[in-house]
């Protein structure tokens, strides 16, 4: 098996497991650091293992290579179509254009957690910053765009929360924070990679301009396991 395949069970049986919590034939990432859950294989038993992991009326997200498929006890949230894409060509020496490129961490994450929130691109929780480095740009004192680090497997760095504030879009901060976090893993003798909607093709091209080619399509899927007599 690839590293980039059954990608976040692969994350928390490597190189993230301190983050893990398991349940038999399924792992799911500590529920403050992220939702992103995972098993061996899609089937009965697994799902059994994550129903007893999150609990009723929890929520666990999935990576599937299939399109969601109705189960017994749980209730789709929201799913879509996902591009993972990895960046095989060298990246050229990040520039800053002039912004200052700052490193989060705890004290900003109240922070990451109102513009994520904003801007929506993806699971992100009060411990998501302790997945990997997370780099900010700010104006006027305030954090108007952000990207970091989030899913690892051996020799593979996933770049993940790449978003901007509305009011502050089109400046190319996306790209100048993309560009520093790509540095970084690759001077660590990693590869850049990365998850994002197929209907995004704003980011879709940005992605491409960087360098990224489209590896595989997968299913991002949010699931709520149901309470007893509903």
């Amino acid at each position: 098996m690839h590293s980039l395949d059954n990608v976040i069970w692969q994350a928390l049986t490597t190189r993230q497991e301190r983050f893990a919590e398991v349940c038999d034939c399924a792992r799911r990432f500590v529920r403050e650091v992220t939702l992103l859950s995972g098993f061996e294989e899609p089937c009965e038993e697994s799902f059994g293992s994550l129903a007893a992991l999150v609990g009723a009326g929890g929520t666990a997200a999935v990576f599937l290579d299939h399109p969601y498929q109705p189960r017994n006890g749980w209730e789709f949230v929201a799913g879509a179509p996902l591009l993972q894409m990895v960046c095989n060509s060298g990246v050229a020496r990040s520039q800053s254009n002039g912004h200052e490129i700052l490193e989060l961490g705890l004290a900003d994450s109240p922070e990451m957690l109102e513009l994520t929130a904003l801007t929506k691109p993806g699971p992100f929780g009060p411990r998501t910053h302790e997945l990997g480095t997370y780099v900010g740009i700010r104006n006027g004192g305030k954090l108007v765009a952000m990207a970091g680090e989030r899913l690892k497997v051996p020799g593979y760095t996933e770049v993940s929360a790449v978003c901007t504030h509305p009011d502050h879009a089109g400046k190319g901060y996306a790209r100048v924070l993309m560009m520093e976090v790509m540095r970084r893993i690759r001077q660590r003798g990693e590869t850049p990679f990365l998850h994002v909607r197929q209907d995004n093709r704003r980011a879709v091209d940005l992605y491409e301009r960087l360098g990224f080619s489209i590896r595989k399509l997968q299913h991002f899927a949010v699931l709520r396991r149901e309470k007893p007599g509903l």
